[in-house]
């Protein structure tokens, strides 16, 4: 086993010089049995805005304050140590900044083991260690707690959990064989591969406690004086913990390797077998079940070195600087002073789309919202709709009743159009055909205030055409959300020619008010997302109508990285909105997308394809293959072929994109796909794939990112 006393780390300061350090200072706190412990709070001197992280320098100082206290134990100082952070944060775990320079897999490796060194002394001061969770814990900062002896948790911690799937690594400093020895091998399985891959879903603190990743949870108001309280009973025999997955309560002969296969069927189904970290994970957890601590973090050391020098991280790491950095400064965002203040906001329609939209402006801007329809049925079952979604956030406890009921009474529905007067901002949420959309703005624009903003949330019209009637078309901006509403985190914003900046720094403002991300576009068909989606949706289609089994076309697509195949997500969108984008798109570029009359005729049908269990198509319906028929050609394409036109097409189409200044620069391509498409960060959007497999040299005049964003492993 490998003994980290007797390693150098030192080879890790020459590239933390920019470490942000958190500090480890300690006090001695006397507890009311007249015990003592050892608190360390972990501070890196910023606000919260900039929580601690856990780098080399970081990790070095914390393992010689563990050495201290170790020392201070064997002389009967301290009866306990306990490690808490500063104001509403732990620690976010590694310092990801500093793993992203790691140079080679030699300096990985010394990283994983500095890690298991510094946090795995901590059981082994010679006293019962605590971790006192007062806040954000993510990755490390979990580790740090469950390779202590107990573990409390503040209530209103803002998040807890094991990300590193999500980033192409494993939780490399313990998690990956605690955990799952602390609260069962379906809980682990939970929270260190299935959360991670469900957009990097995180724990409340009531989860991680009833998960059994936590002993005991306190109110914030009196946080850390409970805990210390509660310590101080566990180290005087007056409190209990009971833990029901005690490592003796676990069944591991035959619940854990079931366990292991169902999520195995689950991977394949719902990933396919291409990317890494997932399988890693699940091998470490899987390996978990027997076997020593030493051995146990042995792997991970092994698993993480392999991992941190792959593409998959690279392309994580640039994902991750995409999602934190360039989509809070949006490019081309005009400056915020000049946006007009929105106090009221209108929303033509009171369909599904239009009641979404409702919500969502009524919860995060918590302005008057008007919502209108052609008749009073149709705003009544739109209003319903509003009022049962608030009605489940207050039973959820997500609302307290005093919002609730501020939120019910700041929506109004009517047919009376007049009542758009005073509204700031008002989006229409109408059918998706250029005449209906002029329409109910030239009904609305004689009503509303000259200097009030109209947005379009069309998905792929001409923003310019459907403005092209108004008295003012500098006031319209497009506004393109992703279903569904609440969840998907990005808005495409579309200037036109006329668009003017207040309409432009307004629609940001909104935008960052709603808690979306917004990235400019200009008003080209299909803008991003739905542009490229299109093209990998028409080559699938075009695959099938040359005679290919769907299934073959499937999986054809897996290596592409799309959250789902091509016809589970037109299935998802649905087969009659992808039919009117793909003609929208035939129209403006008929020499590069792919479009089949046939195509309408199956969207009419109520049932298209049959499903796993795990939702992937695996074919069509018999009524689908009935209409199918006539229009299906007797040359089927290989899975390679397949796989190397969408590659080709989609290199060239956003070479294209970028030629014509559809976005500023290709990182906005791959931070729409990731923010409106869903594209795992393991990914980092598309270039990165495209630029690796050959496609950017061979579809569109080289690469897309020079260096191109590789692995260590691979430069």
């Amino acid at each position: 086993m490998t003994n980290y006393d007797a390693i150098d780390f030192s080879p890790l300061q020459t590239f933390a010089a920019d470490e942000v350090v958190t500090h480890s200072p300690v006090r001695d706190v006397t507890l009311p049995s007249g015990k003592v412990l050892a608190l360390i709070t972990l501070d890196n001197g910023r606000d919260h805005t900039r929580p601690n992280t856990l780098g080399p320098v970081s990790l070095t100082e914390l393992g010689e304050t563990l050495a201290g206290l170790k020392a201070r134990a064997a002389n009967g100082e301290i009866q306990a140590i306990g490690i808490t952070g500063k104001p509403f944060i732990l620690a976010a775990g590694a310092d990801l900044s500093e793993v992203a320079n790691i140079p080679n897999r030699e300096a990985a490796l010394l990283i994983a083991q500095l890690g298991h060194k510094v946090l795995g002394s901590i059981s082994e001061v010679g006293v019962p260690s605590f971790t006192f969770v007062n806040g954000l814990a993510l990755g490390g900062g979990v580790e740090i707690g469950l390779n202590s002896h107990y573990r409390t948790v503040d209530a209103s911690a803002a998040a807890i959990a094991l990300p590193e799937v999500f980033l192409g690594i494993i939780p490399g400093w313990g998690g990956a064989y605690l955990l799952p020895n602390l609260i069962g091998i379906e809980n682990a399985l939970e929270v260190v591969v299935s959360n991670p891959l469900k957009q990097n879903r995180m724990l409340k603190p009531q989860q991680a406690f009833d998960l059994g990743m936590m002993d005991a949870i306190f109110p914030a108001a009196n946080f850390l004086e409970d805990s210390l309280a509660w310590a101080d009973g566990v180290l005087s025999g007056t409190v209990k913990v009971e833990r029901k997955n005690e490592p003796g309560k676990i069944e591991r002969l035959t619940k854990w390797p079931i366990a292991i296969k169902m999520a195995k069927g689950m991977l394949e189904s719902k990933i396919g077998t291409m990317p890494r970290s997932p399988y890693k994970a699940l091998e470490l957890l899987d390996k978990a079940k027997s076997g020593s601590r030493a051995e146990g973090f042995q792997r991970e050391d092994e698993a993480l070195a392999e991992l941190i020098t792959s593409d998959e991280f690279a392309a994580s790491m640039y994902a991750f600087d995409l999602v934190q950095k360039r989509a809070k400064r949006p490019v081309g965002a005009p400056d915020k002073s000049l946006s007009k203040k929105v106090t009221k906001v209108g929303i033509i329609g009171a369909g599904l789309m239009a009641s979404q939209f409702a919500l969502l402006f009524v919860r995060k801007l918590q302005v008057p919202v008007l919502i209108t329809d052609l008749d009073q049925a149709r705003v009544d079952k739109g209003l319903a709709y509003i009022h049962e979604e608030i009605a489940k956030l207050e039973a959820k406890g997500r609302l307290d009743s005093d919002t609730a009921n501020k939120l019910r009474g700041l929506i109004h529905g009517t047919t009376d159009k007049s009542e758009y007067a005073d509204c700031d901002f008002v989006i229409e949420a109408v059918f998706e055909e250029v005449g209906v959309k002029q329409q109910v703005f030239a009904e609305i624009e004689p009503i509303i205030a000259e200097d009030a903003i109209l947005a379009t949330n069309t998905s792929s019209l001409s923003v310019a055409e459907i403005g092209a009637k108004l008295a003012h078309p500098e006031r319209l901006v497009g506004f393109h959300f992703f279903n569904p509403v609440a969840v998907m985190p990005l808005i495409e914003i579309v200037k036109t020619d006329s668009t003017n900046e207040q309409a432009l720094a307004t629609a940001f403002v909104v935008a960052r008010g709603l808690g979306k991300n917004a990235v400019l576009t200009a008003d080209a068909p299909g803008f991003v997302v739905n542009r490229l989606l299109a093209k990998v949706m028409g080559e699938a289609a075009r695959a099938v109508y040359e005679g290919t089994p769907v299934e073959k076309v499937e999986r054809a697509f897996g290596p592409l990285g799309l959250p789902m195949g091509p016809f589970q997500l037109i299935d998802l969108v649905g087969w009659k909105v992808a039919a009117h984008v793909q003609d929208t798109m035939v129209r403006a570029f008929p020499d590069r997308f792919y479009a089949n009359e046939n195509f309408h005729q199956l969207a009419e049908l109520s049932d298209i394809v049959e499903k796993d269990k795990g939702g992937r198509v695996t074919g069509f319906t018999k009524a689908a293959e009935k209409v199918l028929k006539p229009a299906v050609g007797k040359t089927p394409t290989d899975e390679a072929t397949i796989l190397r036109r969408v590659q080709d097409g989609l290199a060239e189409e956003i070479r294209i994109m970028l030629d014509t200044n559809v976005v500023p620069e290709v990182e906005d391509i791959d931070l729409c796909l990731i923010l409106g498409a869903g594209y795992p960060f393991i990914d980092g959007g598309v270039t990165p794939y495209l630029d690796r497999e050959g496609a950017s040299a061979r579809a569109a005049g080289g690469a897309f990112h020079s260096p191109e964003i590789r692995g260590i492993a691979n430069r």
